[in-house]
């Protein structure tokens, strides 16, 4: 019991650090220096640098690889990273940020669907009643209502979003029965910098952003951050804190679960929104919030059978 605790604990830590992290990465894109692309670039490429440093001083020989795991730690990178990341801000220019949460989080519905029909594994009812309980409960928390413009290309963005954290789950609970956390996350980080790499070559970077500075809106209006410490704050606190705890809950919940427990992430991010950009929360939203706390506990209570 406090096992599982600890690793819920871990997912709780893990959605508040993500949802945080819109903040600073929302300034910096505010400026027009840096696109939502370059921003995940920087952010993937920081984050391995970080974690390859600390594994090579305490495990270098954790990051050995069988020739028969190498295309499933490709497969984590590529859809865990980088497609997660690049999907989301794709679907956010062009959809209502509300509309792309609704559909970025049906991810524990194709979970639990993934192990119904597919992996042909016993799914608990409870399991079902907090999905539609909490999947309500994000309907009020995103007040849908409000973003009636739905852009074709963005909802597919956000669909394949949606997908792309179901394989970050469901690989990632494959990969932690044979690899330890941190060389993981330094194979998951290190393929989606290749990727990224690719698609947008170093040597056209766009600089300019680290020696900029940043104003602050809402409450702390008036205050300044420089571009390479908010860059540095995506990095370590935005990306490197907030993956290992994910996958330090996941390593010891089921994905179904894990990914439910995601759902406080859009909570957290509506307080922070409230908090510094000074965002009201509306009676329909701390309704929303109630709900989704409910529909988590429902998951919670079936993980036992999954």
């Amino acid at each position: 019991m406090l096992k599982n605790l600890r690793h819920e604990i871990f997912l709780f830590l893990g959605a508040l650090f993500f949802a945080f992290n819109g903040v600073p990465s929302k300034l910096i894109m505010e400026t027009g220096l840096l696109s939502a692309t370059r921003l995940t670039e920087i952010r993937t490429i920081g984050a391995f640098i970080t974690m390859l440093a600390f594994v090579v001083i305490r495990n270098r020989k954790s990051l050995a690889a069988k020739k028969s795991d190498i295309p499933w730690l490709i497969a984590f990178g590529l859809v865990g990273f980088a497609a997660v990341n690049l999907f989301y801000f794709l679907s956010i220019q062009r959809l209502h940020v509300s509309i792309a949460l609704i559909i970025e989080f049906t991810s524990p519905i194709w979970i639990s669907l993934y192990l119904k029909f597919i992996a042909k594994k016993h799914v608990s009812p409870l399991m079902w009643w907090g999905l539609a309980v909490g999947f309500s409960g994000l309907v009020l928390l995103a007040q849908v209502w409000k973003g009636t413009t739905l852009d074709t290309l963005g909802v597919i963005y956000a669909l394949i979003d949606a997908f792309a954290m179901t394989g970050y789950f469901l690989l990632g609970e494959r990969m932690l029965k044979i690899r330890d956390r941190p060389s993981l996350m330094v194979w998951g980080l290190g393929v989606s910098s290749i990727f990224f790499l690719i698609i947008q070559p170093i040597w056209n970077y766009p600089t300019a952003i680290f020696s900029s500075h940043v104003a602050l809106t809402g409450r702390f209006a008036g205050h300044v951050f420089t571009g390479w410490f908010l860059i540095l704050w995506v990095i370590l606190l935005g990306t490197v804190v907030p993956y290992a705890f994910v996958l330090s809950g996941l390593h010891g919940l089921s994905a179904s679960t894990s990914s439910v427990i995601g759902m406080l992430e859009p909570i957290f991010a509506g307080i922070f929104a409230w908090i510094i950009i000074q965002e009201r929360l509306s009676t329909w939203q701390l309704i929303g919030g109630a709900i989704i706390l409910v529909g988590i506990y429902l998951a919670d209570r079936a993980k036992a059978d999954i």
